[in-house]
């Protein structure tokens, strides 16, 4: 049993923005030369997060859509009174999606379905220099 961890920076836009990191998550697993195990994806800080989705225009669009709904950007949040940066709403977005993801790999393959892909999504108001950890175990 072997653990690989790499750090990857990627830049984004904020405000919902919503990147493909599967090219990414697979470059990291080759240069592993692991065969078997699983591969976290973990982006520190509390105003983004990791999951999985169809990586489509229409899917991305409905994805900050529902997001928006669920975390409206024009309602009061009390992080906003106490530190004055407008971006209440990212921190709440952030703990509903998490920071993190564990996707199993066979054969030095990712083991996602057809249409799945790992996405990072930035909540904050601004753009930001995003680290991501990539941690592997297996063998």
């Amino acid at each position: 049993m072997a653990v690989h961890t790499y750090r990857e920076q990627i830049r984004t836009r904020g405000e919902a923005d919503v990147i493909d990191i599967t090219p990414l998550a697979q470059k990291v697993l080759a240069r592993s030369r692991l065969s078997n195990g699983i591969l976290n994806a973990f982006v520190p800080g509390s105003t983004a997060g990791i999951t999985t989705i169809e990586f489509e225009s229409g899917a991305v669009r409905d994805l900050q859509a529902a997001i928006e709904r669920l975390a409206p950007r024009n309602i009061h949040y009390d992080h906003d009174r106490r530190w004055g940066d407008g971006n209440g709403y990212s921190h709440v977005r952030a703990a509903l999606l998490k920071a993190g993801l564990a996707v199993p790999f066979q054969d030095g393959q990712l083991l996602l379905g057809t249409w799945q892909q790992i996405v990072l999504v930035d909540f904050d108001n601004r753009p930001r220099d995003r680290l991501i950890i990539f941690q592997l175990v297996g063998e």
